[in-house]
């Protein structure tokens, strides 16, 4: 019987910890008591990426444009059941979050939803400021963040996916389309509190204050979202 929950990560040279992430999500899916298809989108990695995401048990697909927007659809094309959830390649999600996720999309009065966002270990310093930022403007305008949104299927379909003339804050615009079909619907947002998922800090490790500031403006609009040359962060691995 095929799995009515399907979840696709975007995955461009994420050879170190993507096997990490699959590891901790099985174990999730196992304690939630949720059966998946986990599919791993290979966004042109010159790496191991597409090696290790087979051992660690997703099914592999592959988009040659390297740009995450094409790589969510792609991943949700190959996909199967009623509900998508959408996991970032660095992110681990806490059993209670998906169990919260699926049972808001089952509940037939949720179109999709998110979650908060904390570290794996504390941001500090500018970095700090930004995730606090991010967590009211999330909780005022009930946005997501890309590295968990869930979605049902048939209104990931009907908006269109994600935004493929952007190169970064996709999951921004999905969202505020995903929002009105689903108000259009009697359907709202669900954004899950508690549990929080845990994403890697490894930008802020990367890049400076200014550099994460700039790369988070960008984000919000959408001009410059259209220009890969401005959003590198997202796409440069050390």
């Amino acid at each position: 019987m095929p799995a009515n929950v399907s979840i696709v990560i975007p995955a461009f040279n994420e050879e170190a910890l993507l096997p990490r992430t699959l590891s901790q999500l099985h174990d999730s899916l196992r304690q939630a008591g949720i059966e998946a298809r986990i599919v791993v989108t290979d966004n042109n990695s010159t790496d191991a990426t597409a090696e290790l995401a087979r051992l660690g048990g997703a099914e592999v697909v592959f988009e040659p444009v390297n740009q995450i927007a094409r790589a969510r659809n792609t991943g949700a094309a190959h996909a199967e059941g009623e509900f998508l959830i959408f996991v970032d390649a660095d992110t681990r999600v806490a059993p209670g979050t998906l169990r919260q996720a699926v049972d808001a999309l089952s509940s037939g009065e949720v179109c999709g939803g998110g979650a908060l966002v904390s570290g794996e270990t504390p941001f500090t310093g500018f970095s700090a400021f930004l995730v606090a930022f991010w967590t009211w403007l999330s909780r005022t305008r009930q946005l997501a963040a890309g590295a968990f949104v869930f979605c049902r299927r048939d209104a990931f379909e009907a908006v269109g996916g994600f935004d493929e003339s952007v190169y970064a804050g996709e999951e921004v615009w999905f969202v505020l389309r995903l929002k009105q079909w689903g108000k259009a619907r009697g359907m709202r947002f669900h954004l899950i509190e508690d549990p929080p998922i845990q994403t890697s800090p490894r930008k802020a490790a990367m890049f400076g204050s200014w550099q994460l500031f700039l790369q988070f403006l960008v984000v919000l609009v959408p001009a410059a979202a259209r220009f890969r040359r401005l959003c590198w962060v997202w796409y440069q691995r050390r």
